[in-house]
């Protein structure tokens, strides 16, 4: 068993697959399906998008300085695909795919209503790469369906069933293995704890 040596190229998977709503004033609002996306700082928070300059989108984000990240769970997944390989240019996704649009108080951008989590984000920069220009955001506010808060009012993101893209195929996300920190967690002497209680 060994290596083999391959050219540059793009392996980070998985990654999230989103659909991004963005919207000129006056306009129809279209949506994008963005697989390079990422957090990029969390005070302020901060994400990214990159976005080839020939895609319909691209000059929509430029002009409106806005978008919307919608997390795309197993229910979006044909929907997520279909955005990705049709363009706003000939079809209002929206209609085609008989999505809602969400208004909230954050900006005029609509975002996905059947989407489970919304980011909305403002356009502070775009950095020129090569085959794609990444847009660097501020996220303004964050909208959440509340059928998914748990009885404690916290938002249980792993009962949203979100989706995830790996090298041209899409899956969905599988068991925890595990929880933040928990390499490194001290375990409880059960034993010791029991006697303890006496």
């Amino acid at each position: 068993m060994g290596k083999e040596s391959w050219k540059a190229g793009n392996m980070l998977y998985p990654v999230p697959a989103v659909m991004v709503s963005c919207q000129r004033n006056g306009e129809k609002p279209n949506i994008i399906t963005v697989a390079w996306a990422g957090t990029i700082c969390s005070d302020p928070a901060m994400v990214s998008i990159s976005i080839r300059s020939e895609r319909y989108s691209y000059d929509i984000i430029k002009d409106s300085g806005e978008f919307v990240i919608n997390l795309v769970n197993t229910d979006l997944t044909r929907a997520c695909d279909w955005c990705g390989v049709r363009s706003g240019r000939d079809y209002d996704k929206f209609k085609e795919l008989k999505l809602s649009e969400y208004k909230s108080e954050f900006m005029a951008v609509p975002a996905i209503d059947e989407s489970p989590v919304n980011i909305y984000c403002k356009v502070k920069k775009i950095e020129k790469l090569g085959s794609h220009d990444m847009f660097i955001a501020e996220v303004a506010g964050v909208t959440v369906d509340d059928k998914y808060m748990d009885e404690k009012g916290r938002f249980d993101l792993k009962a949203a069933n979100l989706m995830a893209y790996s090298h041209g195929e899409y899956f969905s996300l599988g068991k925890k293995l595990g929880q933040f920190g928990y390499s490194v967690k001290k375990k409880v002497n059960k034993k010791k704890k029991r006697s303890n209680r006496r």
